[in-house]
């Protein structure tokens, strides 16, 4: 259905045979596009037809496609408003107690992954208070070394330690939610999920009147006449990452989440390609997250008594990315200009003061590199996490603090941008050889880019005073600069792939 809709966008037309085979395309008009069209509902499957059976002659369920009414005039809120549209629709036709979110670039790999959920929600002992069940984001197309980074430390040690505290964030797919968490229940030792509640009464309509009504609920203005909707019910709207925001304030009214990852991944998605992919990807997710910590639902304030200390803490993890931006830009800049122009920013090495800084970066280090090799990574796949770290910080982490800001003070609209999975032949096969995609010009590659470069500059000028003018003493530098000299070096060696695509790559990356 959804291969059918992008064809009648681009065509621009519908043709009689679609008309015939789907009912929602009989009011697509001529002026019909993704971004306005009517809403699109059509019953597939009807569980009350007893002749809806499989091969093996069992019933199958109820199945409904669903596109809501967009229109140019009305705010359509994004992933939330398309979420409560699913959540009002699916509440007439079964009212589960149980919801699964999916992204749509994600598909199910593991068939026991409902049994799993369902177990944590019928436990005898912590049943009552959890609210959902969150699974790892796995991907099925990367790549061994990980060349655009990965969430694998993430994965396999910070969510599993926020288990210990309440549990993990909402990260908006591979999720099993309690409905009524979702339309805003308080916890009480008395919520207890009942898998045989009663359905919605047994509907008389036909289904032609049965998608009718539904359509309704599946409009552009239903969210403007009932306002709790992305306010006090569903997912919150307002924030490019909804899903953080939504399992917050689920959190801040006594419920708690679990975090499972199966030996089997429960569920595949489709990576990055590109770093421009990952770069604004990344942009929008520490916008959101620095969003939340400057809005009412603050985990600082909002969650003030109502989440455990700890839990507090992990949140601030995700909500500070972006201001983090300042100090890695500054130890990006500064001491290699400063290098440049022999000014020593730190102690010498024969100083007793070298010695905590060398403790902290070695300290540091292996305890990255242990915790990256014990999440399942490799050696290479540790370096290249380096490097994109580097780049999220100076790039999508400056430009997302920014916007934030001028969005705290009237100047900026909230904007959410989809991350694009769609590659061509020549840059998937540069993918699966892991050389970097740097594509077109940016604003993000256009900084750097320019840091790449004061890093080159700054270390050749080093090297050309220490050989051809012989300005400085050797030993005179080493002693006075040595961490000025790493610092910049490794930054250079972190930018090879960056340099290879300045001055030597000939292909279209």
């Amino acid at each position: 259905m959804a291969n059918k809709i992008d064809v009648v966008c681009k065509a621009g037309t519908v043709s009689d045979q679609a008309k015939l085979e789907y009912k929602g395309f009989s009011k697509w008009n001529s002026y019909s596009s993704k971004k306005n069209h009517a809403a699109i509902l059509q019953i597939l499957n009807d569980s009350r037809d007893e002749e809806t059976k499989d091969v093996d002659r069992v019933r199958l369920p109820t199945l409904v496609y669903v596109a809501r009414e967009k229109h140019p005039e009305h705010f359509h809120n994004f992933k939330a408003g398309a979420m409560n549209a699913l959540l009002r629709v699916s509440s007439e036709i079964s009212n589960a107690p149980v919801i699964l979110n999916v992204d749509c670039d994600m598909y199910s790999n593991n068939s026991n992954a409902i049994q799993d959920a369902l177990c944590f929600f019928m436990d005898e002992e912590r049943s009552r208070e959890i609210a959902f069940v969150q699974f790892p984001q796995s991907f099925g197309n990367a790549t061994k070394n990980e060349v655009y980074g990965s969430l694998r430390v993430i994965d396999e040690v910070e969510f599993h330690g926020a288990d210990g505290y309440g549990g993990p964030l909402y990260t908006g797919t591979g999720c099993f939610h309690r409905r009524d968490t979702l339309y805003g229940r308080e916890y009480s030792t008395e919520a207890r999920i009942d898998l045989k509640q009663a359905c919605p009464e047994k509907m008389e309509e036909n289904v032609h009147e049965l998608e009718e009504r539904l359509e309704r609920l599946a409009s552009s203005t239903y969210d403007l006449n009932n306002t709790q909707w992305g306010n006090e019910i569903g997912l919150k709207y307002g924030c490019p990452v909804e899903d953080v925001l939504t399992g917050l304030t689920i959190k801040c009214k006594g419920w708690k989440s679990v975090y499972y990852r199966p030996k089997r991944d429960a569920f595949v998605g489709v990576t990055a390609t590109t770093l421009d992919q990952i770069l604004v990807q990344h942009k929008r997710w520490s916008e959101g997250d620095l969003m939340i910590l400057f809005s009412k639902y603050s985990p600082v304030w909002y969650g003030l008594g109502k989440l455990n200390p700890g839990l507090v803490l992990g949140y601030l993890i995700y909500c500070l990315w972006s201001p983090n931006c300042w100090a890695t830009l500054y130890y990006s800049i500064v001491p290699s200009l400063c290098l440049l122009k022999g000014i020593s920013l730190f102690p010498q090495v024969s100083s007793k003061w070298f010695l905590p800084f060398a403790y902290v970066i070695i300290a540091e280090l292996i305890y990255s590199f242990a915790e990256f090799l014990w999440s399942g990574g490799t050696i290479l796949g540790w370096w290249n996490e380096q490097r994109i770290w580097l780049y999220k910080r100076t790039s999508s982490y400056m430009f997302a603090f920014l916007d934030t800001m001028l969005k705290l003070f009237g100047s900026s609209n909230t904007t959410f941008i989809v991350t694009p999975k769609v590659t061509n032949d020549d840059v998937l096969l540069r993918y699966k050889q892991e050389k970097m995609e740097f594509g077109s010009a940016s604003p993000m590659l256009t900084i750097l880019s320019t840091l790449a470069m004061i890093n080159l500059f700054c270390l050749m000028g080093l090297v050309k005073k220490l050989i051809l003018t012989r300005e400085l003493g050797l030993e005179y530098v080493f002693e006075t600069m040595a961490l000025q000299i790493l610092l910049c070096g490794v930054l250079v060696f972190v930018n090879l792939p960056l340099y290879n695509a300045l001055f030597f790559r000939q292909d279209k990356g």
